[in-house]
């Protein structure tokens, strides 16, 4: 067990470290425990209007207050380390760490498997979705969140750094750093990427037939996309930017990327926090509106389908 040790230069280097490096994620880290615990665990036992719900999109909706619910149960641990340095040891330090990737992973792939699904049943008419069992989804997906967590059980480790201990990455080479960032940035932008292109896809087809169009529908998918830009850029742009001072060998920026990394990584975890509010409690509509599309254009496009041998049979008859 690591300890932190109590004396007067300890004491200011805590607080300088307080101050520069822990008020903020510690504080947003806090905000994002009081929503996202109570919102994630309302989710779970009230199930707010899900009855019109598939099977497959009610269980993709608990999998997701779930591993919210995880990445919201490793907060307490890393709002006290910020403000108090890291006393919990190595072990810890790493179960930590991978608990809160994987929950973070398995929320973003869910959320991704949300949007293909939307976009699958909309755009492309895709019925068969309504076959696929709940299970031959969410195994590969957490089997991906975990495989992808991994790395962090190797470079996680405890630093010691003027008297306060700190849980963070040890990377053994540049190559190690480099590798492991640019996976956890070709992740997110391949989620984002995806995220993005299946919403604006489905309002698109969704603006086709006018009577579907409504300002609730625009605010619904607009707040979806636009939050996730917001919550996951920052992290991403931080990513390319740590990459490439890693290659160029550029300390100061390298350095810069350590010190602040703690506040851009704790945004994420708001993305949790808000994900209730966006998915579950208001999300109904847009599936209740992606269904009745859904059908209107199939119907649709069985009548345009159906008009040459209407013409055939009339032009027939005629001779």
């Amino acid at each position: 067990m690591v300890t932190y040790n109590d004396n007067s230069s300890a004491g200011n280097s805590s607080l300088t470290s307080l101050d520069s490096r822990s008020l903020i994620p510690a504080t947003v880290l806090s905000i994002c425990f009081l929503l996202g615990f109570l919102g994630n665990i309302a989710v779970m036992i009230l199930k707010p209007n899900w009855e019109n719900m598939s099977s497959l999109s009610q269980s993709l909706m608990l999998n997701l207050a779930v591993s919210d619910l995880l990445c919201m149960l490793t907060i307490p641990v890393w709002t006290y380390s910020y403000l108090n340095s890291w006393t919990f040891g190595v072990e810890v330090c790493k179960l930590v760490t991978y608990l809160g990737y994987c929950s973070v992973y398995g929320s973003l792939l869910t959320v991704t498997a949300m949007s293909i699904q939307r976009y699958l049943q909309v755009v492309h008419f895709e019925r068969r979705l309504h076959e696929v069992e709940a299970w031959q989804l969410l195994v590969p997906l957490w089997l991906v969140s975990t495989i992808l967590s991994i790395p962090v059980l190797v470079v996680r480790n405890l630093d010691d750094d003027q008297h306060w201990i700190r849980c963070k990455a040890h990377y053994s080479s540049e190559g190690q750093r480099i590798a492991m960032v640019f996976t956890g940035f070709l992740t997110g932008f391949v989620a984002v990427f995806v995220i993005a292109f299946s919403y604006i896809s489905l309002y698109r087809k969704v603006n086709r037939a006018a009577f579907f169009n409504n300002p609730q529908t625009t605010r619904l998918i607009i707040s979806i996309v636009g939050t996730v830009f917001v919550l996951w850029v920052p992290c991403l742009v931080m990513n390319i930017v740590e990459i490439a001072a890693v290659s160029l060998h550029n300390n100061p920026v390298m350095k810069f990327c350590e010190d602040t990394w703690n506040a851009f990584a704790s945004v994420t975890f708001v993305n949790s926090a808000v994900n209730p509010l966006m998915y579950a409690f208001t999300s109904n509509h847009l599936f209740t509106l992606c269904q009745k599309s859904a059908k209107y254009l199939m119907e649709k496009f069985r009548i345009l389908q159906k008009l040459p041998e209407l013409s055939d049979i009339t032009a027939e008859t005629a001779q």
